[in-house]
């Protein structure tokens, strides 16, 4: 396991709260911004100037069964649409939630799992889900540190500071120093996340993910940030973020942050710039989603709605290191990842080979062999993988897919 050594300290018995509660926002420059392209300049393709991604060696798993076997390969959005929204209406658990049907049995037969954790949009989700997730999110910023993620303090905290450390390694420096793996790392990191939701805080409901690009321009007045879930999502106070006083996660304190500071107590803050936000939507899904290869995809996504939707948000969301702190994070990340997999369903090349930067230095080739390290965060549940086992939402370490 590839991690940092002052990561490790003694467990503690208790969570870490800090006896002052601080109330005002940090100053906007505190946070600095999330790298980012405009659309315009996405379409032109200025992000990919000054690269040579297409001569990377390309990766390819072996042995593979024949591609026309590969029910998901080709599919059209509706097409998907339909083959999942047909999975939300088969059976129903004790908790009023939808439990994900059986795939079809072909789907098996192309190596992939038969019966898929259902990914539900959050305008699909139940009250009762939407309270349970944010409540196992809650539970977790209550629970102590696991004590391996030093200065974390609480078991919450111990996801920003797994991102805090790994930081430089998971995202690109600048269009010109791209690393590849960012999207590969995320993927697997939001579901680290959900493992540790469910084994240690009870959560037993479908996941959720959120559809950004329906929102673009109007982040406010999205079902998400409301005072019943997430807390509202105002603009700036005086030039700095505004603290969040409703929700769930009203008065939350973070201690990590803005940047590699640790030790550095102040509130969940926001600072929403729907003009930013109004790149997130379809003109940046459709750019992105038509570029062929890993490596222009990549880089699409993590400079245009990726970076926006941070951006968007403001605050502490504005902070590529130590972002995670605002639990709003993984819902933004959750929809990253969905864009990724609907990327992939179109080819089945595109779930079986990779190409690309395994950092933003040497840009030193990303193969299927590359680890991916995560601290073993969700304990046995996550291992120092390859990239092979995470390329597939359906194959390897994983078994989920999205509703629609």
């Amino acid at each position: 396991m590839k991690i940092a050594v002052a990561l490790f300290v003694p467990a503690v018995s208790a969570a870490i709260i800090p006896t002052t509660k601080h109330a005002e926002g940090l100053p906007l420059s505190s946070f600095g911004g999330v790298h980012s392209i405009s659309v315009a300049d996405a379409i032109k393709g200025l992000d990919l100037l000054g690269t040579n991604f297409s001569a990377l060696p390309v990766s390819a798993l072996e042995g593979l069964l024949d591609p026309l076997l590969d029910l998901t390969s080709g599919k059209t959005d509706s097409e998907e649409e339909q083959f999942s929204t047909a999975s939300t209406t088969s059976t129903t658990n004790s908790h009023g939630n939808a439990a994900p049907a059986a795939a079809p049995a072909a789907a098996a037969a192309n190596g992939e799992c038969a019966n898929p954790n259902i990914r539900f949009e959050w305008d699909n989700y139940s009250a009762s889900d939407k309270k349970a997730f944010v409540d196992a999110i809650q539970c977790l910023v209550q629970k102590p540190p696991s004590g391996k993620f030093s200065p974390s303090r609480n078991r919450y905290e111990d996801f920003v500071r797994l991102h805090q450390s790994y930081s430089p390694n998971i995202h690109s420096k600048s269009t010109t120093q791209q690393t590849h793996k960012f999207l590969l790392w995320h993927r697997y990191y939001v579901w680290a996340f959900e493992q540790v939701l469910r084994d240690e805080c009870g959560f037993n409901r479908a996941f959720p993910w959120w559809d950004e690009k329906k929102w673009a321009g109007r982040f406010a007045q999205s079902t998400l940030f409301t005072s019943q879930y997430f807390g509202t999502l105002p603009g700036s106070t005086n030039g700095a973020a505004t603290c969040i006083n409703n929700g769930r996660f009203a008065g939350m304190q973070v201690s990590l942050g803005p940047g590699m500071a640790t030790n550095n107590p102040h509130c969940l803050q926001r600072a929403v710039n729907e003009g930013v936000t109004a790149q997130t939507g379809h003109d940046s899904w459709n750019t992105c989603l038509s570029r062929t290869s890993y490596p222009d995809f990549h880089s699409c996504v993590e400079f245009t709605f990726h970076a926006q939707g941070h951006n968007g948000v403001g605050g502490m969301m504005a902070d590529a290191i130590a972002s995670p702190g605002d639990p709003s994070f993984f819902m933004h990340h959750l929809y990253v990842d969905y864009a990724f997999r609907k990327w992939q369903i179109e080819d089945v090349a595109r779930r079986t080979t990779i190409s690309g930067c395994a950092d933003s230095a040497n840009c030193s080739p990303l193969t299927l062999d590359t680890m991916v390290y995560i601290g073993q965060i969700c304990g046995a549940k996550c291992p120092d993988l390859k990239v092979r086992d995470l390329l597939n939402t359906m194959q390897g370490h994983f078994c989920y897919r999205y509703n629609y």
